[in-house]
């Protein structure tokens, strides 16, 4: 009787996929699962704006205006807002005032590091070590950030805050794109960005009813005690385990998700033995690392053009969204505005690489942002509307990038080496995220210096895009001479 209710698996040339289904009841509530990791890495990356939010500086010295002044002998902070920030804590104000954003800085640093070590650590030694330390990790720095006593104490652990969350983030994503099919990849990839955004947004409401930074800190680190779940919920790839030679263990892991998907499970061990069988025949097992993305011509030109997408993605997304969120006005407003903008433009990108592919998709997000920009470039003196619409939608072209280079880079690379090349090109991106803020501080020489920066940027990340191939339902690239060969046009 159990027999007549399993529901029979569609054949691909995809091994794994072919054992456990396309997108059944098990990678549904895996994704859901794994989404939890997804809030706090928006609210570690742009806590920021809220722990060293604005804070006015007066001087109390008699006859004295300037607080900066020599003769200024006693400053006082405008507490009507923030009870507390690191500005107020630290006295970041006057010649001391860059060190703010410094540690911003040295927040998307420790997400670039992070994320390239992780990546380098989960294919070496497994996505499910990779991913549960790098969720403990940022739990426990985070915690010790809300004790911090002095600047750079808080900088030191804020880094390592950073260096777990640019972990989650890549070995998250990988875990999910290795058990879910071609047909729902697309999907699944975008929707996952989802919580991203919602934890920006959601930053504004944590502060506007915590305005002390310690314990807004504490706020939106002590989420992560639910990452002890993952302990139990969170088996090893098995995709992973296959491409590695670990087949008792894939098989085992396959095998319970194929029950839970009411999935056949006897012809499991024989087809993973006989599709190993075969990829052996086809290439001699090797260890792989991130040097091997750059080892073959074609490779290393794709390599090159999605690490270049990230870096002007993530360089345009977090420069806009600095500039729309530090308006004139209501900071919680703003910051939810900022946040706002990019939910509308992930939900449109699910159905334009469904329907358009993940290269035009992503030639027309970047041409959005191109066109925002340099309007907001040329709009100037229009006054803060134009400068607003034009920003948001520079910003809503890059919340339609973000997404989808998450995707195209994790189905552009061969298993083999996809978290390295997922980790590679995080860090390229964060390289970005740390000169966007440098880039929008060239304000002072001219407003149209920025937009225009970011503008040119899109419009090379088009250019690089072009050169890519389209991975839109096809099978991933397991092996390093597989990666060669994707995308190459069959010769006559």
């Amino acid at each position: 009787m159990a027999d007549k209710e399993l529901k029979p698996v569609e054949k691909t040339s995809d091994p794994i996929i072919s054992q456990i289904g396309d997108f059944r009841r098990y990678q549904l509530l895996f994704f859901f699962v794994i989404l939890l990791s997804k809030f706090g890495t928006g609210w570690h990356t742009l806590g920021h704006i809220f722990l060293a939010a604005p804070t006015p500086v007066s001087c109390k010295t008699a006859n004295v205006t300037d607080p900066c002044s020599k003769d200024c002998k006693q400053v006082a902070f405008d507490t009507s807002i923030f009870k507390s920030t690191i500005v107020t804590e630290f006295n970041l104000t006057c010649e001391y005032k860059t060190l703010v954003s410094l540690s911003q800085s040295i927040v998307m640093a420790g997400i670039m590091f992070g994320s390239m070590a992780f990546g380098m650590m989960a294919d070496r030694f497994g996505r499910r070590p990779a991913f549960l330390t790098c969720c403990f990790m940022q739990l426990f720095t985070g915690l010790i950030v809300c004790a911090s006593p002095f600047y750079w104490f808080y900088c030191l652990f804020r880094f390592l805050v950073a260096f777990a969350t640019g972990g989650t983030m890549t070995t998250s994503f990988v875990l999910l794109m290795e058990i879910v099919g071609p047909r729902k990849r697309e999907l699944i990839a975008i929707l996952y960005q989802i919580p991203f955004g919602i934890g920006h947004g959601s930053l504004s409401l944590f502060a506007y009813f915590i305005r002390d930074w310690r314990w807004f800190q504490f706020s939106i680190t002590i989420f992560s005690v639910v990452f002890v779940v993952y302990i139990w919920l969170v088996p090893e790839s098995p995709r992973w385990l296959f491409t590695t030679g670990r087949l008792d263990k894939s098989v085992k892991i396959l095998e319970k998700i194929a029950r839970c998907n009411k999935a056949p499970t006897e012809t499991i061990r024989p087809e993973i033995e006989a599709a190993y069988a075969l990829k052996v025949s086809q290439q001699p097992t090797k260890k792989a690392n991130v040097v091997d993305l750059f080892r073959t011509p074609y490779l290393r030109l794709k390599t090159i053009f999605m690490a270049n997408n990230w870096l002007v993605t993530c360089m345009v997304y977090y420069g806009t969204a600095q500039y729309v969120a530090v308006l004139g006005g209501n900071i919680f407003i703003n910051n939810m505005i900022a946040a706002a903008v990019g939910i509308p433009g992930t939900c449109l990108c699910v159905l334009l690489t469904k329907y358009l592919g993940r290269k035009m998709t992503l030639i027309l997000s970047s041409a959005l942002s191109a066109v925002g920009l340099f309007l907001l470039a040329g709009l100037f003196e229009l006054g803060t509307v134009a400068q607003v619409v034009c920003a948001a939608l520079g910003l809503f072209g890059a919340s339609m990038s973000f997404p989808n280079v998450y995707l195209y880079g994790g189905e552009l690379f061969p298993t083999v080496v996809r978290s390295n090349g997922v980790g590679l090109c995080s860090m390229l991106g964060r390289i970005g995220s740390i000169v966007a803020p440098l880039i929008c501080d060239l304000k002072a020489y001219g407003n149209w210096i920025a937009p225009v920066i970011f503008g040119i940027f899109s419009v090379l990340a088009i250019v690089g895009t072009l050169f890519l191939p389209e991975t839109r339902g096809v099978p991933l690239p397991e092996t390093l001479e597989d990666g060669e060969n994707f995308g190459r046009k069959a010769k006559k």
